[in-house]
């Protein structure tokens, strides 16, 4: 059972690959726009070449990721670039209204993404060594990653319960239960999830089941909205999946940093 586990969990890294590069194809289909069109990672208005450079990059390290080639450096500066934009885009926005939730969860679903890339950077083998500094650094950022991951999924648990009743909207008729049954799981799921991850007691486990129930939201809540509206002007939908995709990967990412039967990375 734990073997079949094993298997499941590591490819994590390619679900995220897969993302991150249906995050960087969007920047290029709507870059024409000429508008702020993907919520994860705002480019500024008004300058399209952004968007195809942004486009360009989150596909390249994407296919460096998949490929494993260089692996480990494209997730390094994957996450640095995410870093960016979270601090630089996102947070002064917070700071402005730190009362809107919508505001906060994209700056933590730009942190988590960060962080994800970070742990995966722990999971791969040193490629090459770096000057004594700029390695130090990439050392701390790259322990950061689980727990930051962790971090934002207690936020992530905290912002649902603040809005059970938009959640519970979102849960379709056809599945059994009531919405509102379904809202609490999921916040306290995602809650226990971090802290569990956070503190390492039975993270693994944890971070399995909250990559699942993410790849659930991937299938069932976010796919069938995509395939509704495919010619949409308005691309949250598709940035949603991406998204709900991009942390069942990094959950599972994170499940596999904290397995005992993962290589060591060194």
């Amino acid at each position: 059972m734990t073997g079949s586990l094993d298997t499941i969990v590591k490819q994590g890294r390619l679900l995220f690959a897969i993302a991150i590069m249906a995050l960087g194809v969007e920047h290029l289909v709507c870059a024409h726009f000429g508008q702020a069109v993907v919520p994860v990672i705002p480019w500024v208005p008004g300058h399209p070449w952004l968007a195809y450079l942004t486009g360009t990059v989150l596909i390249a390290a994407a296919l460096s990721i998949a490929a494993n080639k260089k692996a480990r450096l494209a997730a390094i500066l994957l996450a640095i670039f995410f870093l960016v934009c979270d601090f630089v885009l996102q947070v002064p926005k917070v700071v402005a209204h730190p009362l809107d939730i919508s505001i906060r969860t994209g700056a933590f679903e730009i942190l988590a993404i960060c962080a994800a890339a970070l742990t995966l950077a722990g999971t791969l083998p040193v490629e090459r060594p770096y000057p004594a500094p700029w390695e130090s650094v990439v050392d701390v950022l790259i322990k950061s990653g689980l727990f930051l991951f962790a971090v934002c999924s207690v936020i992530f648990g905290i912002d649902h319960f603040l809005v059970l009743g938009f959640i519970a909207s979102l849960v379709p008729a056809w599945i059994p239960g009531s919405g509102m049954f379904w809202a609490y799981l999921t916040a306290a799921a995602f809650v226990a999830a971090g802290v569990s991850m956070a503190t390492k007691w039975m993270g693994r486990l944890a971070g399995i089941l909250l990559g699942t129930m993410f790849l659930l939201w991937f299938l069932l809540l976010h796919s069938p909205r995509v395939m509704t509206y495919p010619r949409s002007h308005n691309p949250n939908e598709w940035s949603s999946a991406f998204i709900a995709l991009g942390m069942c990967g990094g959950s599972w990412i994170c499940a596999w940093a904290l397995s005992a039967n993962r290589p060591s990375s060194h």
